[in-house]
């Protein structure tokens, strides 16, 4: 759901299919808060218990109500939202971390112990809960839950992080492990468990430099590329701030292997392969297991809008929004999308010596844009081309390289252009 909810959001906006998937595994939560692996009609997995699947379950709530605002539905399941964080976080020792003692996971190998994927994706689902509480005014479990999140985060890095290799280390086993897992790298750029921007660059870095030829490996599953894990990893390296490694790896991965390969579907994305580019995958013993139409792999369809095209909500429905496009070396990218307060939509191009954002957004809605600084003085220029305020126009010094943000801004059609004045 993690990947697949997002990208229905983005295309089809088939919301209401995604609610009846997530109450047909909330509807099983047992008294314990656990959820299950998955559901009805796979019998045998429903008293299967995983870390990550479970917390995918909690995300999935916090994804579905913030595309659709569905306060009521969020406010019917706050009860379970909190059982399901509650009974992940008991298995927090006195490390700082959870220490995870089941199997189950995507199909990596080894899943256990103080396990950085795990333990970045409860931080993350911690953050997400407090977001959630606030909007329910829901007091009562701001301290304790924010205390179990700064916890994880010195932990992890003081345990975890191999600063040799500029990555986390799967577990902190004796002796240490070599590991040093897609997932869980990809997972502590987006939940932001890293301590400082350096930090998550120099992983998106190294992530970048372990790519074969078709795609990134994901070690913790073997000799593995899983479009999964993968779709993770588009986004850490837009949050990074690196774009080039994004849409480097989505050209070689999507675009070269997964959609132009004569044995692929040249329209669906695989379930997972191997790093020698066979339709082998190493956690099934049979080849035609493989699913060839496979929702988890369709990372790129969010990201290029949310990053690339930088249309992202920042409340429910968009009720806030920001524009923060990376074209990481793209010369023009075109999205948009819609939400019950109504139809967003951008349009980045590159100019001579600059960038373009043509955007619109509802109104009634307030928001931001965010664009990168050039190495020299530059004028930034905002059109309100609906009407309603007046033209900004910036002229910014200093020379050095960062993010300009504009804020308040009312919903409505901009144009908006930042051209070096060298």
């Amino acid at each position: 759901m993690s990947i697949a909810v997002p990208s229905i959001f983005v295309s089809t906006n088939d919301l209401v299919t995604v609610k009846n998937s997530l109450q047909s595994l909330l509807i099983l939560q047992k008294p314990s808060g656990a959820l299950p692996y998955a559901g009805v009609p796979f019998g045998s997995l429903i008293n299967v218990f995983s870390f990550t699947y479970h917390l995918y379950s909690l995300i999935g709530l916090n994804d579905y109500y913030q595309y659709t605002g569905d306060t009521d539905y969020l406010s019917a399941n706050w009860n379970r939202f909190k059982l399901g964080l509650n009974y992940s976080l008991s298995m927090i020792d006195s490390s700082g971390m959870a220490n995870v003692t089941s199997s189950a996971d995507w199909l990596r190998f080894g899943m256990g112990g103080h396990n950085i994927e795990a333990n970045a994706i409860l931080y993350y689902t911690i953050n997400l809960g407090l977001s959630l509480a606030d909007v329910l005014n829901d007091t009562a479990v701001t301290s304790e839950w924010s205390k179990y999140a700064a916890n994880i985060k010195s932990a992890a890095n003081a345990h975890l992080w191999d600063a040799s290799a500029n990555l986390y280390r799967d577990n902190d086993t004796v002796p240490l492990t070599t590991l040093h897992p897609q997932d869980g790298n990809s997972w502590a750029i987006i939940s932001n468990l890293t301590l400082s921007q350096a930090q998550a660059a120099n992983i998106s870095t190294a992530l970048a430099k372990r790519w074969g030829p078709y795609g990134a490996p994901a070690p913790e599953a073997g000799a593995t590329v899983s479009p999964f894990i993968s779709g993770f990893e588009l986004q850490a390296h837009y949050l990074a701030g690196q774009p080039q490694h994004a849409v480097q790896l989505m050209k070689r991965m999507w675009a070269d292997f997964m959609l132009d390969d004569p044995r692929m579907t040249n329209s669906t994305f695989i379930e997972g392969y191997s790093t020698n580019g066979d339709l082998h995958y190493a956690p099934y013993t049979n080849d035609p297991r493989i699913s060839h139409a496979h929702g988890w792999a369709t990372g790129p369809t969010s990201v290029l809008s949310f990053y690339a095209a930088g249309l992202q909500v920042t409340s429910a429905v968009g009720k806030t929004w920001r524009i923060a496009p990376q074209l990481g070396g793209l010369t023009n990218v075109e999205a948009g999308f819609e939400t019950s307060l109504g139809s967003f939509a951008s349009n980045v191009t590159t100019v001579p010596g600059g960038i373009n954002v043509a955007f619109e957004t509802p109104k009634g809605t307030m928001g931001g844009v965010s664009l990168d600084y050039p190495a020299n003085d530059a004028v930034l220029t905002i059109k309100n081309v609906g009407g309603g305020t007046e033209d900004l126009v910036v002229t910014l010094t200093g020379g050095t390289n960062g993010e300009v943000e504009v804020d308040g801004l009312p919903g409505g059609k901009y144009e908006v252009e930042m051209v070096s004045k060298s």
